[in-house]
């Protein structure tokens, strides 16, 4: 009985300890409760000051790093997230740009073979690896004799290293079309900005030889959904996304206005558009041209009020901008800021 008192326990047989050392330890207890029902209530009183709640929508279950544009990605199980998209370790998410002679970009949608080429980034060097080629290294820091090019991107500048004469010899033997040159972003150069491309991104948003956008996320959910209307599955790789999310449902990525990862916070810009890029298969490097893109056009099309920001491409991912930097990885819960 709750209210009874004396040595003896409701059973009538005397309690384990003397009643001083309990009422001790039921006060110490009573205590630390009372701390850890302070802390929690604290936590919530600071996050409803500033009415912001985080709702979980999913977890992360993949990142991907693409140090050369348009190259094979690079999958990693944790990554530092910067205003200019993601880091792990001297891997930086596209700072490196294969260009003609002109300094205009060369990607996939040129160059489907591009897709073959495997890219790896350690002690130093960039190493490139593609069928029946000998692997190529590059210095990550490069000497500053070597020029600095005026690169071109959806008709943005921007300035680019070249990474010197071998680099360029192994891209142009690999493709045998015409002369090519690879160069490399420096931190100490211009980075391009998003709303200069689509007025849907903020000021703060940057990238280097991304097409648009930091960071591109994708989820589980909305890829299992395309399969379901495709004959041929496609994969993960035909989307090159940064983040894959699972635990969602298909396209919920595209609603969610701001998002928080580990301690990074991010905004939604938005969707992708896609292009003939997602017609070319990762594993051979051959373009068809119709599949998934005909495909999404039937279903993934935006509302005609939009139309003039995304014409007739049809939407698959989300595009974010990097509101705080910081870290995060592979099995990191997705919340939903809610203000």
């Amino acid at each position: 009985m709750s209210g009874s008192s004396g040595a003896l326990g409701g059973s009538g047989l005397p309690l384990p300890f003397p009643q001083p050392r309990a009422a001790w330890l039921g006060a110490a207890a009573a205590l630390a409760l009372a701390a850890l029902l302070g802390a929690a209530v604290w936590r919530w009183a600071g996050r409803r000051a500033g009415r912001v709640r985080l709702q979980r929508v999913g977890t992360v279950s993949g990142l991907f790093v693409y140090p050369v544009k348009s190259c094979r990605g690079v999958a990693v199980q944790r990554a530092e997230v910067t205003a200019l998209g993601l880091r792990s370790g001297e891997m930086r998410d596209r700072f490196w740009l294969v260009i003609k002679e002109d300094g205009h970009m060369v990607t996939a949608r040129q160059e489907p073979q591009l897709v073959l080429v495997s890219v790896n980034c350690e002690n130093g060097y960039l190493t490139l690896n593609a069928p029946e080629m000998k692997e190529l290294r590059v210095p990550v820091k490069l000497s500053r004799k070597n020029p600095v090019h005026d690169c071109r991107l959806f008709g943005l500048d921007i300035q680019g290293r070249d990474c010197g004469d071998e680099a360029a010899q192994w891209i142009t033997t690999f493709f045998n079309t015409q002369s090519y040159r690879l160069v490399h972003f420096e931190p100490d150069m211009m980075p391009r900005k998003s709303r200069d491309l689509f007025t849907t991104f903020r000021t703060t948003d940057k990238v280097a030889y991304p097409d648009c956008s930091p960071i591109l996320i994708l989820s589980e959910a909305s890829l299992e959904d395309l399969n379901s209307k495709m004959e041929k599955k496609v994969k993960i790789q035909h989307f090159r996304p940064n983040i894959l999310i699972r635990g969602c449902s298909a396209f919920e990525e595209d609603s969610w206005n701001k998002i928080q990862i580990g301690s990074v916070e991010m905004k939604g810009t938005m969707a992708c558009p896609r292009c003939i890029l997602t017609t070319v298969d990762p594993e051979t490097g051959i373009m068809d041209r119709k599949e998934p893109l005909e495909t999404l056009k039937s279903y993934r099309l935006c509302d005609p009020s939009e139309r003039q920001l995304y014409k007739s491409h049809p939407l698959f991912g989300w595009y974010y901008g990097i509101d705080k930097i910081g870290t995060l990885q592979v099995g990191d819960p997705v919340y939903k800021i809610v203000r």
